[in-house]
């Protein structure tokens, strides 16, 4: 051996350093419903991701003096008692980035719609801190939803956590796929969850993103029905994340959540699995605090922050009308405010059915434009009290002339703001019909002719160029250039 050779192998002696690499294993003690039971892993902590020799995954939920309880997100035909399990000591996460754009995936980040896995330019883990309050905002811009009753009478702003509630099937799903594709032309990624839904439920959802043109800038994160519960657990975080990485960077989000009645169900399920002790109406006492982590992320954040938002439509369900169910008075005290959807508005033909009395936005109106506001302004409260004064009508009870005109304009009011769903509205035709409406020029139309002149009038708009900005006078001068040929035709 060559002396070169010596003095190399002498310096790499003389450098080396042992290292012990030790990795701790345990192994499946019983497993079934999603759920593993693991023992010899002493070192755990929550949220730790366990790797399974079978190719399963998990993840550390529950911990007792002997027994890891942990959750399944892969679970594979061979997972059986006495199966091998190695602690990997790193917490969840899913990469995030534009990849994502277009592609409908898993809560573990996974392409479902057959493409290629997203190439990310990110990393993020699932359960974060939410913002301090140093890095937010106050909300300051709105948030247009397409809806006549939501951008008039109860706004929303960038930033805010707006709580869709109401019994199955009264249209809580339309109201927030209208809020997404209303988003095309408002520089504003959506982040669409869909949790625990019927796989015919999730194909029409996307499906109508897809037609609509929405998935050029959303994302669509599935965990149905058949996914595993932990993966039904996981999703409205990992949507969360998704929309946070693009906030973090300036951009301006809105994320759905359909729906957390589904979510807090499977979290019930797991807890009780896991022989947590049951509340109220059998839900862990800690299920506020995990909807309130995942809420308390949505936020505006400030020019040092980014100057990014997130923006919020949680969806929950109500059993006959009950809002003062645990869950839904949970979701109620956690977010900015919320839209009831009610039966009766639905069964008498009102669509939306939205119960503009019982419905609340106490932080949108702040965000509001001006000139929307202005044009808002009592028209709320008005509404109210025509449907006070419309149930006398009931009665036979005669009523005085400024009553009657009262209630005319209610029940013009109340035809003007019915809507198609999956029909989002420009924001500039919401301001013509309120300046119409507001200076009395549709006072004469009649109510069977309504809807087909209101169409015309978008129409109008949309070919005049007018904006927001531009001064009251030549919107009123619109409507009224439009209003006398209307009302020729109408009579």
């Amino acid at each position: 051996m060559s002396g070169k050779l010596l003095r190399r192998r002498a310096q790499w002696l003389s450098e080396y350093r042992p290292q012990l690499h030790i990795r701790e294993r345990g192994r499946v003690v019983s497993v079934g419903d999603g759920i593993a039971w693991v023992a010899g892993l002493p070192t755990a902590a929550m949220d730790d991701v366990l790797d399974f020799d079978d190719g399963s995954r998990g993840l550390v939920f529950d911990l007792t003096g002997a027994l890891v309880g942990a959750v399944l997100l892969v679970e594979s035909e061979n997972l059986t008692a006495g199966t091998g399990v190695r602690l990997t000591s790193k917490p969840l996460g899913i990469s995030v980035g534009d990849a994502l754009i277009g592609r409908v995936v898993d809560p573990l980040g996974n392409p479902l719609d057959g493409g290629e896995t997203p190439d990310c330019a990110g990393w993020q883990q699932l359960e974060r801190a939410s913002p301090t309050i140093v890095e937010r905002d106050f909300v300051q811009q709105p948030l247009y939803t397409g809806s006549k009753v939501l951008d008039t009478l109860i706004p929303i702003g960038r930033g805010q956590r707006q709580l869709l509630i109401g019994d199955e099937g009264l249209g809580r799903s339309s109201l927030a796929l209208d809020a997404v594709l209303n988003q095309s032309d408002q520089d504003v990624y959506c982040v669409y969850v869909l949790i625990g839904q019927k796989r015919s439920s999730v194909v029409s959802t996307i499906a109508l993103l897809r037609d609509a043109g929405a998935l050029d800038y959303t994302v669509v994160v599935v965990a149905e029905a058949s996914a595993l519960p932990g993966m039904q657990h996981l999703a409205p975080f990992a949507g969360c994340t998704i929309a946070e990485y693009w906030m973090r960077r300036g951009r301006h989000t809105l994320v759905v959540y359909d729906d957390l009645s589904t979510h807090a169900k499977t979290y019930r399920e797991l807890s009780l699995l896991l022989r947590r002790p049951p509340g109220r109406e059998a839900f862990p006492g800690d299920i506020f605090s995990v909807h309130a982590r995942l809420l308390e992320r949505t936020t505006c954040l400030n020019a040092a922050g980014g100057g990014g938002s997130m923006t919020a439509l949680p969806i929950v369900e109500t059993k006959l009308g009950e809002i003062a169910a645990y869950i839904p008075t949970n979701l109620i005290s956690i977010t900015d405010g919320q839209v009831y959807l009610d039966r009766d508005l639905f069964a008498g033909g009102f669509r939306p059915a939205i119960d503009i009395g019982m419905s609340v936005s106490r932080i949108g109106g702040r965000a509001q434009h001006a000139a929307i506001k202005r044009e808002a302004g009592r028209m709320k409260l008005d509404y109210l009290q025509f449907l006070e004064l419309e149930m006398f009508t009931r009665f036979g009870a005669k009523l005085e002339a400024g009553m009657e005109k009262a209630i005319r304009r209610g029940r013009l009011l109340r035809e003007i703001l019915k809507q198609e769903r999956f029909s989002p509205l420009p924001i500039t035709f919401q301001l013509a019909w309120m300046v119409a409406f507001n200076d009395g020029l549709l006072d004469e139309i009649e109510l069977e002719s309504l809807a087909g002149l209101l169409d015309e009038l978008q129409v109008k708009v949309d070919a005049s160029g007018l904006t927001l900005d531009d001064e009251r006078p030549r919107w009123h001068g619109l409507v009224q250039e439009w209003l006398p040929d209307t009302i020729g035709a109408s009579t």
